[in-house]
């Protein structure tokens, strides 16, 4: 199903809408400050499978997770103080940050040495999400795996026919996150995409 939503004032209703299929273990396409992603609920291990079969996925690729918050950040990723500062600075935006997860995240999503991409983005539709739902969405681009983000929602609920919903904000971006590497103490790029990084290094 595609739902067309407000992109600066999502509508509640709809918001809810895609809540309650998150909750019930769906996987949705939705849009942020970046690209399309395709996203379900963290803690259902169960929908972060069906994503990765939707996707076509390897199972060795990083899913990284969505917060609502810095405050949030710190229940699933120790963050010192420089890392702290850097967060705090830089998001919400349109990074990536890998830092090294709490207990509390799931070990399917966990990287190697036990980190964890998170993201905060500067997107209401997204944010509301994660909000109503209380507690973090999956993050991985809407696209096939090694092709360009995919930029329509009605081309990305054609690609991917399993996904319960794609909530249509117009279209998206075609350039990623950057994703940083925090998790040892400096700052390295793994990725350089939408965020500028003269700043970070």
């Amino acid at each position: 199903m595609l739902l067309p939503i407000n992109p600066e004032h999502p509508e509640p209703r709809k918001i809810r809408r895609a809540v309650e299929i998150l909750e019930k273990g769906g996987v949705i396409g939705y849009p942020t400050d970046t690209v399309y992603g395709l996203g379900c609920d963290l803690f259902n291990k169960q929908a972060i499978e069906t994503l990765y079969q939707i996707k076509g996925m390897q199972r060795d690729k990083n899913l990284a997770f969505i917060c609502p918050d810095l405050g949030d950040i710190a229940r699933y990723a120790v963050v010192e103080n420089a890392a702290y500062r850097v967060l705090k600075r830089f998001l919400p935006g349109p990074y990536c940050f890998v830092l090294q997860a709490t207990r509390e995240v799931p070990k399917i999503v966990q990287m190697n040495k036990k980190t964890v991409g998170i993201r905060v983005p500067s997107n209401p539709v997204t944010l509301a999400i994660v909000r109503e739902l209380g507690r973090p969405i999956i993050s991985t681009t809407a696209a096939p795996p090694g092709e360009d983000p995919m930029v329509d929602p009605w081309e990305i609920k054609e690609r991917f026919p399993a996904l319960e919903l794609v909530l249509d904000a117009g279209a998206g971006g075609n350039l990623p996150t950057t994703i940083v590497d925090l998790s040892e103490g400096d700052v390295r790029i793994l990725r350089e995409g939408a965020g500028p990084i003269d700043e970070l290094v």
